[in-house]
């Protein structure tokens, strides 16, 4: 297997803290986008859209997309079971994962993209959009930080890709000016732990 990488991408670094919590070892190669090495026919022949993390099998099958790529790793190490186990607990994953994804990263995501000077000039930015996803995000905080007091992680009590999610989203969070509130006290708490793990600088 080859990893493509991008080692300041939200995205890739899902995968990465993934493949560190199942104690992996990958090959990895950066991609350097700031050269536009990902618009390069070589790259898109892997991915057409441009975009990482890829992960290339060594029969030559390419996985984009980061949840697909760690949903085969999953597939091909089930310990630990970061997916869930069980049909109760994978479903109960599978919804908070999707809702990390649709209101915490894809706003965060949404702010950088609309106000970071590495995009100035890239995108079209719009400041409106960046504003309403901040908006959104902070009342989703609030929301998480309630549920967060009944439990460790984000889908019960163990660690799985729901954490990994938020987490890489905070972590960009942090880049677009967006923190966790200091009254926000459960989610300040998860967050410190989760950022303790020895995989959280993959």
């Amino acid at each position: 297997m080859l990893l493509h990488d991008l080692p300041a991408g939200v995205h890739p670094r899902r995968v990465r803290i993934f493949i560190a919590e199942k104690g992996l070892q990958i090959p990895v190669r950066v991609v350097d986008v700031s050269r536009g090495e990902n618009t390069q026919p070589d790259f898109l022949r892997l991915n057409p859209l441009g975009q990482l993390p890829v992960l290339q099998l060594d029969d030559g099958s390419v996985i984009a997309e980061s949840m697909a790529i760690c949903r085969y790793l999953e597939a091909l190490h089930p310990e630990p079971a970061l997916f869930g186990r069980g049909a109760l607990e994978a479903a109960q994953v599978e919804m908070w994962t999707r809702r990390m994804e649709t209101r915490v990263s894809d706003p965060i995501v949404d702010i950088f993209l609309h106000s970071s000077d590495f995009f100035r000039g890239r995108i079209e930015q719009l400041p409106a959009v960046a504003e309403w996803s901040r908006a959104r995000v902070l009342e989703t905080l609030a929301w998480l930080d309630g549920e967060l007091a009944h439990r460790p992680y984000v889908a019960g009590e163990r660690y799985t890709v729901a954490d990994i999610v938020a987490q890489c989203a905070f972590v960009l969070g942090k880049a677009a000016g967006l923190r966790i509130p200091p009254e926000r006290a459960h989610l300040a708490r998860w967050f410190a732990a989760v950022s303790a793990r020895p995989t959280a600088r993959a």
